[in-house]
């Protein structure tokens, strides 16, 4: 057990080590001190809402790196994650100022339309792919683009939006689809849609460790081939990767919505989607991994106001959340091929001490 827990922290290990020693040299050159900014980005957690600010962010990452995750499982790169999200933010704000009803359900549907919408806005490229080949990248970024364009659109003051001073948004939730949080006082609240962020971690994990449905998609992902003769359908797996993949998206935005903003602005907050794929590497999709690697991303997230405050490129942060990523794909890529080579070697040790109990069998009876 133990033996097995040190191979698996080999690659993470490997990786942590490469990011510090490159942002390390970053900063050298840089003419600032690894050790005064590193120093100030562990130092911001304790400082006014910066611990909480952390944990909201890394919530709304984990939801973000799962629906990555759910499309890599089938070989799918959903680069459309960002448009997802935004179309399910926008259209479940719509429809939630619409409706009236009371608080619970209110909030629940409101999480529900912004399922569907981001299942919706993915049906498209998952139709693309299956019927004509289409990669999912290219009509996914070309989905993004569309998703930003209808998004604006939809939040004009003559469509569902109205005009606040010179910002464009929807119109406010009612206060029975807020979801309160806890409040923690000078340290910030917590959403309360953080724990949405676990109940789709810990279903991501049941479903793709304890359903039949999960091995059959992470089996249609490795060899589509060979998933067909067991009689799984990689087309029909390829649909329904996506469609959970745009429904999850679409669940991102709302621990913000719900549970802070209560609209949708021309300002929403852009990137979580391109920052959920780099989760999900780092995670290696595995729910464990993804939890750790979306609480690393979110502090150095808000790291970077700390290093701005000692003086450094806040753009280490950046650097470091990417160096991370690479270092995350190479190292697991060399740990795979040591591990590949160990198994050889060992094989070939047990084939020739085979060999050579053989020829001492063959001796003794010639004897």
């Amino acid at each position: 057990m133990i033996a097995k827990l040190i191979s698996s922290l080999r690659a993470p290990v490997l990786a942590v080590a490469a990011a510090l020693l490159l942002c390390s040299l970053a900063l050298i050159i840089s003419d600032a001190n690894p050790i005064s900014a590193f120093g100030a980005m562990i130092g911001q957690v304790n400082e006014n809402t910066s611990a909480v600010d952390i944990l909201n962010s890394t919530a709304i990452y984990m939801i973000a790196a799962i629906a990555a995750a759910i499309g890599f499982h089938m070989n799918l790169l959903n680069i459309g994650i960002e448009g997802q999200y935004r179309i399910g933010a926008v259209v479940a704000v719509i429809v939630g100022s619409a409706i009236s009803l009371p608080g619970v359900l209110h909030w629940l549907v409101v999480l529900l339309v912004a399922m569907l919408a981001g299942a919706a806005w993915a049906a498209l490229p998952a139709f693309l792919k299956v019927t004509r080949g289409v990669h999912e990248v290219l009509s996914t970024i070309m989905m993004n683009s569309i998703a930003a364009g209808l998004a604006a659109y939809l939040i004009n003051p003559d469509v569902f939006g109205r005009l606040v001073g010179s910002s464009k948004s929807t119109e406010e939730l009612p206060e029975s689809a807020w979801v309160s949080g806890l409040d923690l006082g000078d340290r910030g609240e917590i959403f309360g849609l953080v724990l949405l962020a676990a109940a789709v971690a810990v279903g991501y994990w049941f479903m793709m460790g304890r359903t039949r449905f999960g091995f059959e998609l992470k089996a249609s992902g490795e060899s589509p081939t060979a998933a067909l003769a067991g009689g799984i359908s990689s087309t029909r797996m390829i649909v329904i990767a996506m469609l959970m993949s745009g429904a999850v998206a679409g669940l991102i935005a709302m621990p913000e919505i719900l549970g802070r903003d209560h609209v949708f602005t021309q300002n929403f907050t852009l990137g979580y989607g391109f920052a959920g794929i780099g989760i999900a590497l780092i995670g290696r999709n595995h729910p464990v991994g993804i939890v750790f690697g979306s609480l690393l991303w979110a502090f150095l997230e808000k790291s970077k106001l700390a290093l701005d405050d000692v003086h450094v490129p806040r753009e280490i942060a950046t650097i470091m959340q990417g160096t991370i990523v690479l270092a995350v794909v190479i190292a697991y890529e060399i740990v795979k091929r040591m591990d590949r080579a160990a198994e050889q070697r060992s094989v070939g040790r047990r084939a020739a001490a085979a060999e050579l109990v053989s020829a001492d069998a063959e001796a003794a009876g010639e004897k």
